[in-house]
């Protein structure tokens, strides 16, 4: 077998190495020469996972045609952002009848569209059949380094979902197979803007039980969205939803925690985004979960709080004043 995955992001590259356990080659596509170059002569890429070693198999490649030919899997590991950009210039070599499977986790600003949505607008309908998503509670350091990783990969085709299962399975790294691509992604998405939020808490010092009610209430704020989506709501209750969640919200790697926790320290966003080398998908996100917001009428006022944090200069500390003093409700009451 012979996998492709575009984007060599830590997470691509980290997948690749996965994949590899099971194909004979993998190729993995990367804009910088430089990073490419490392991955094919050291089996390291010295930008995004140094020190960790990568399979002989994987092989890097600047061109995407090269990276997608004769390939049986494909894995699209780009930015939400960069997602359509690079489809529009990819889908021209995409094999047929293959998995597409998308491990980005964010949605669109401009359109409000999920990734598989977003793959769906791009491509022939020949293609949608084939289009999946990979979630789930996995840094990606972690699973280079082949730490045990359990996620879940949706499609509406469930032997979609039972091939890249297959293709992935490997003694440190399970998948559960799920139809439900809707919660999935928005789990995936979602816990995102929450994870900035409880970095906020642990940046202001605001102690486990503040974060304990963010990950709680945040979790909330994401499944009734989702629902209203069409999502099945026992999927945020799985790897994709808290168990990802939670990953997001504590763990020392998550970037969008520490996105919060610089923001919690008083902080400016362009400086701290200017000090990352990756994405921390959930500043993006935030527009596009205030956006959906407003378009449904679902209630997401933690996603609201980091929304004008980010992009309204926002004070953090009288974000959580003007979180704790709503309006007082039942639990399990909307909102």
């Amino acid at each position: 077998m012979r996998g492709s995955v575009i984007g060599a992001g830590s997470f691509g590259t980290a997948l690749a190495n996965v994949l590899a356990v099971n194909c004979e080659e993998v190729r993995l596509w990367g804009r910088e020469p430089g990073a490419v170059e490392a991955i094919n002569t050291r089996h390291e890429n010295v930008t995004y996972l140094k020190g960790i070693p990568l399979s002989e198999r994987v092989r890097a490649t600047t061109d995407l045609e090269e990276a997608l030919a004769g390939s049986e899997m494909v894995v699209l590991a780009t930015p939400s952002h960069a997602t359509r950009e690079v489809l529009a210039r990819a889908k021209t070599f995409l094999p047929k009848g293959v998995p597409l499977v998308t491990v980005s986790k964010g949605i669109e600003n401009e359109t409000l569209l999920t990734m598989t949505e977003l793959l769906e607008d791009c491509l022939p309908e020949e293609f949608h059949p084939y289009v999946a998503v990979l979630s789930g509670p996995s840094f990606a350091k972690e699973l280079a380094r082949r730490m045990p990783t359990v996620v879940t990969i949706a499609s509406h085709w469930d032997k979609v979902a039972q091939r890249c299962q297959k293709a992935l399975q490997t003694d440190t790294f399970r998948s559960y197979t799920s139809t439900d691509v809707v919660g999935v992604q928005y789990g995936g998405a979602l816990k995102n803007v929450i994870a900035i939020a409880a970095g906020m808490a642990d940046g202001l010092g605001m102690g486990h039980n503040a974060r304990a009610a963010i990950i709680t209430r945040g979790l909330a704020e994401i499944t009734r969205l989702a629902v209203r989506k069409g999502a099945n709501p026992l999927t945020l209750s799985g790897l994709s939803g808290m168990g990802d969640l939670v990953l997001t919200c504590t763990g020392e790697l998550s970037r969008n925690r520490h996105v919060g926790m610089e923001l919690g320290k008083g902080r400016k966003l362009p400086d701290i985004l200017a000090d990352m080398k990756e994405v921390a998908e959930g500043v993006k996100t935030a527009k596009s979960a205030r956006d959906l917001s407003l378009k449904t009428g679902v209630e997401l006022p933690i996603c609201q709080q980091v929304y004008e944090i980010a992009y309204e200069g926002k004070n953090a500390k009288t974000a959580v004043v003007d979180l704790m003093t709503r309006q007082p409700k039942s639990e399990l009451s909307g909102g």
